[in-house]
């Protein structure tokens, strides 16, 4: 498989796998998916342990 670089240096593939991963995660914890790209973007890891950690813990407060 080829793998294509963005003009910002990234690998469409990364991006595409990203995405793929917060639209599950999304479905899985029930919240949108504007809400676990925010995640992502304030702990500024796209490790899928990391950010489902930080969706528990906002459910936890509400």
């Amino acid at each position: 498989m080829s793998q294509t670089k963005t003009p910002n240096g990234t690998d469409r593939t990364d991006a595409a796998g990203l995405e793929e991963t917060i639209a599950y995660l999304a479905k899985r914890h029930r919240v949108s998916v504007a809400i676990v790209r925010e995640i992502a973007r304030k702990l500024g890891s796209s490790e899928r342990g990391a950010i489902e950690r930080e969706i528990e813990r906002g459910k936890s407060r509400r």
